[in-house]
């Protein structure tokens, strides 16, 4: 097996701890576990043996997690070590040399790089800005051949920001079925929407759908590492025997942390937070990009702490990110990440006076590019 780069994450791991504003991050700003935790839960967790925990997730974990989904039950459930896990793990059963995957892009490209590492054909399932980055109905149904053996797709996505309609959904659910392929579906920034409806999963439309989710963008928990898988029973117990390989097993202390946070109201209170936050740093990012003189276009974002920006500069993405890094000490992700040369990922769940200062950087640089 031959995995290309992973180019985002390359590009953040290296450099997101060496510059003065980081706005690569697609989350929320964290919390510490004093803001999120009440006297008895912290004494609780001060008071916890810190052995091996259950290795596909403690009982009452998986079941805070199955009540998300309707029709789940725990069997449904794989805990695993961050929502990349869950790709990497779902992807290593159902990928083989020859098969073929059909992919939404732009997306988060990791399981992109898996197949390609496993030896299977990507066919790209583009989002349309035009369309306000939804599918074409009619390439997707184009795109699926007697090869497809996952439809795999983010909803919300990243990086758009974009949530699919309802028809799209359901044409989406009817070419896996045709195809008797798995779908795939990424759905870890559900609860992250700006307009506080939460986006309905696609958990239980079609039998062969497996979900990941997670801590780390809606919640604002990234440090955990807490990810999961949701399927049928006999893929989950699969994915399990999978997770021998890798992992082994949750971390117990984040394992007792999401129980507490998925098990109570807290849950309701981290989103009501996380959206205000998303809301304000929006209206202000908006105002912002007014002010570039046309050089910057958002279709605006409905899920997500991520702004996914064209620009209108004659000079490649990579080349205009490592420019800014490296003269206004400011990361941003290029669009060619995301096979979308053009554009920039900007992240604007961070603390307003982060925000603004690393926009303030971005303005300058612009001005003198533009010079």
């Amino acid at each position: 097996m031959d995995f290309p780069d992973f180019e985002l994450e390359r590009v953040q791991s290296i450099w997101e701890n060496q510059v003065d504003y980081n706005l690569t991050e697609s989350g929320l700003h964290p919390f510490t576990l004093r803001e999120l935790l009440d006297d008895r839960q912290l004494d609780q967790l001060l008071s916890l043996r810190l052995g091996y925990t259950q290795t596909n997730g403690t009982v009452a974990l998986r079941q805070a997690i199955s009540s998300r989904y309707a029709g789940a039950g725990i069997d449904n459930v794989l805990v695993t070590s961050g929502s990349a896990e869950a790709n990497f793990i779902a992807s290593i059963q159902t990928l083989k040399p020859g098969d073929e995957l059909v992919y939404m892009v732009p997306n988060y490209m990791q399981i992109w790089g898996i197949a390609q590492g496993l030896g299977a054909r990507v066919v790209p399932l583009r989002l349309h800005q035009d369309l306000d980055w939804q599918i074409d109905p009619d390439e997707l149904e184009s795109a699926e051949s007697f090869k497809t053996k996952v439809i795999s797709v983010c909803n919300p996505n990243n990086p758009t920001g974009s949530v699919l309609n309802d028809d799209t959904r359901d044409r989406l659910v009817a070419v896996a079925q045709a195809a008797d392929a798995w779908l795939f579906v990424d759905e870890v920034y559900r609860g992250a929407e700006l307009a506080g409806d939460e986006t309905r999963s696609l958990w239980g439309r079609y039998e062969k759908t497996v979900v990941t989710g997670g801590l780390s963008k809606a919640y604002g928990l990234p440090g955990l590492r807490l990810g999961w898988l949701v399927g049928p029973e006999e893929f989950i117990a699969g994915a399990w025997a999978m997770k021998d390989y890798t992992t082994i097993a949750p971390g117990a202390l984040s394992d007792q942390v999401a129980t507490f946070v998925l098990e109570s109201g807290l849950q309701t209170q981290i989103f009501e937070r996380n959206r205000t936050i998303l809301r304000d740093n929006l209206s202000y990012l908006e105002d912002w990009i007014a002010q570039q003189n046309g050089r910057l276009k958002l279709s605006l974002p409905k899920a997500g702490g991520m702004a996914f920006m064209q620009y209108d500069m004659d000079i490649n993405s990579s080349e205009l990110a490592t420019r800014l890094r490296q003269e206004e000490s400011t990361l941003v992700v290029p669009g060619d990440c995301f096979g979308m040369d053009g554009f920039l990922r900007l992240g604007f769940g961070s603390k307003k006076g982060y925000l603004s200062a690393g926009l303030d950087r971005i303005a300058t640089f612009l001005s003198r590019l533009k010079d």
